[in-house]
């Protein structure tokens, strides 16, 4: 599937801004899943240097400075992806052993994968992380199965109300009022899984929303997604080359009980993975004479077909 995205963003300050510095995560990735055929960031004022590197995750991320007074700032992300459906995937290690390949060892083989198995800012692996994941994780039960049924007791237990939670709400503030939004429970897993001393991983990007029938999408209308990757040691698809070695991402959104190998579906987008939100954000910075801003985000994911004619 090919789909367009568009990614707007404006803050209007209180005040003028003498001087900023700003790093963002827009451009979507490459992967096996997906291939970002198109990227264009447009910002305003015009920076004139947009510098872009790759972070310690893989990630593209691009950096910008603003030294001319201003008091709003504009940055749109243009993006063309081509996506493609999950493999069906094989999977039987026991949750046991995956957790054994990150206990240390004297001279023990480094796995890349060990990164994500400790806690982060927003996601603790606490006791109460635990209880909630121990009903899953039976003993000698594969790692693929107790993922999937957590996620989907995430998907069951827990209510998507928005406004219920803000940029400080931790893993833990979620687990105890069980409502938030996407990105919550995309930190509830990592807990969960953390808590289990497994790997797992935050992913921003996005995913293709449906109209209500009979009603034209919206530009606009749609926002950042979020949701979580458990790492399998032995996870291969079934139709794949068995020369590949096994390994992977099992891709898990609880907001929408959708999995599946490196993407839940040919419908989502991956932009950037993290230890958890603070390492992905869209746009961050540091600002110097501002007091006090109003932010507008929109965003639009449109599939190729529906925009024949239009304009990208």
């Amino acid at each position: 599937m090919k789909l367009h995205i568009l990614h707007e963003t404006r803050y209007r300050y209180g005040g003028m801004v003498d001087n900023a510095q700003h790093q963002v995560f827009l451009r979507p990735a490459d992967s096996s899943a997906q291939q970002c055929l198109e990227h264009q960031l447009l910002i305003d004022p015009d920076p004139g240097v947009i510098e872009t590197r790759q972070d310690i995750f893989g990630n593209t991320t691009s950096w910008f400075s603003l030294t001319a007074p201003h008091d709003v700032l504009s940055v749109q992300s243009r993006s063309v992806v081509e996506t493609r459906k999950p493999w069906v995937v094989a999977s039987q290690m026991p949750w046991e052993q995956v957790r054994e390949r990150f206990t240390y060892h004297s001279g023990g083989s480094y796995d890349p994968a060990h990164i994500f198995v400790f806690p982060s800012m927003y996601a603790a692996a606490d006791a109460l992380a635990a209880d909630y994941a121990r009903t899953s994780f039976a003993p000698g039960r594969p790692l693929h199965d107790a993922a999937i049924e957590l996620m989907e007791r995430v998907y069951q237990d827990f209510i998507y109300r928005s406004g219920a939670t803000g940029t400080g709400t931790t893993a833990t503030d979620v687990l105890q009022q069980r409502s938030g939004v996407c990105q919550d429970f995309a930190h509830v897993l990592l807990s969960c899984f953390r808590a289990q001393g497994l790997a797992a991983r935050y992913v921003s990007g996005y995913l293709l929303t449906q109209p209500p029938p009979g009603q034209p999408r919206l530009r606009g209308a749609d926002a950042s997604h979020a949701w979580a990757s458990v790492w399998l040691p032995d996870l291969q698809p079934v139709d794949g080359d068995p020369a590949q070695p096994p390994g992977g991402w099992l891709d898990l959104d609880p907001t929408n009980r959708r999995w599946g190998w490196d993407t839940p579906g040919d419908d989502y987008v991956r932009v950037a993975t993290g230890r958890d939100f603070t390492d992905v954000s869209p746009l961050r910075g540091v600002i110097n004479g501002s007091a006090g801003d109003e932010l507008d985000v929109a965003v639009t994911v449109e599939p190729e077909h529906e925009r024949s004619g239009s304009q990208a």
